[in-house]
């Protein structure tokens, strides 16, 4: 049985990567800051959970974790122009978004490398790979991850360690909607505008996609 590490798990992306590892038959660790959606989800499902801090990843994991699959998808949002943006929220963004999947990624590498298998997953973002305004730490997060994944490939490959993003468009989520209501404020249009002319606008689908 493989054992598979999610963080951000408690919602979204996060809690769908969880249903279906399980359904692989997986043994899931989902970590989260936030405990009540953790203790939801230890009510729906056969999980192990941790409330974590994951912008300060040292303080709550061991060296070497013994995890065969990582899946990289935590992630906050805050909306400003570049002059604006809290330096205090951008190193927590930072923080979460770049330097925790390093350190997970560091620690579980030695387990992977041992067993001549793993699986490293980035949950990334159109954002990786594309700009928009007012979202500049995010999309400087997600283009490192993009670049981290990258390198962790060349690495582990002659290991027997695989390594991957996947770069959604805008699902329905929680920080997504988040999003909407603070595009709208910063464009002065109404939340159905910024859907439709600033999310979806270059979108071949015009929808949010489900977490699933």
């Amino acid at each position: 049985m493989k054992k598979v590490l999610i963080t951000g798990a408690g919602s979204g992306i996060g809690k769908a990567c969880v249903v279906a590892f399980l359904e692989a038959g997986a043994e899931i660790l989902a970590v989260d800051s936030n405990a009540q959606s953790l203790a939801d989800l230890e009510s729906q499902f056969k999980v192990k959970t941790m409330v974590v801090d994951l912008s300060k990843p040292d303080e709550h994991f061991p060296n070497p974790l013994e995890i065969d699959i990582l899946i990289n998808n935590a992630g906050v949002q805050h909306v400003a122009p570049i002059e604006e943006f809290p330096i205090g929220q951008a190193d927590m963004m930072f923080s979460l978004m770049l330097r925790t999947p390093f350190y997970l990624t560091q620690k579980v590498l030695p387990h992977m490398y041992s067993n001549k298998w793993g699986r490293i997953i980035g949950i990334s973002s159109i954002h990786g790979h594309v700009a928009s305004p007012n979202k500049s730490v995010y999309i400087t997060a997600k283009h490192g991850l993009e670049g981290l994944t990258k390198v962790t490939a060349l690495e582990g490959g002659p290991h027997g360690v695989t390594a991957n993003t996947i770069a959604a468009s805008y699902a329905r989520t929680a920080l997504v909607e988040k999003q909407i209501k603070s595009l709208s404020e910063i464009n002065k249009l109404s939340e159905a505008e910024v859907v439709e002319e600033v999310m979806l606008q270059p979108a071949a689908i015009k929808r949010l996609i489900e977490p699933e």
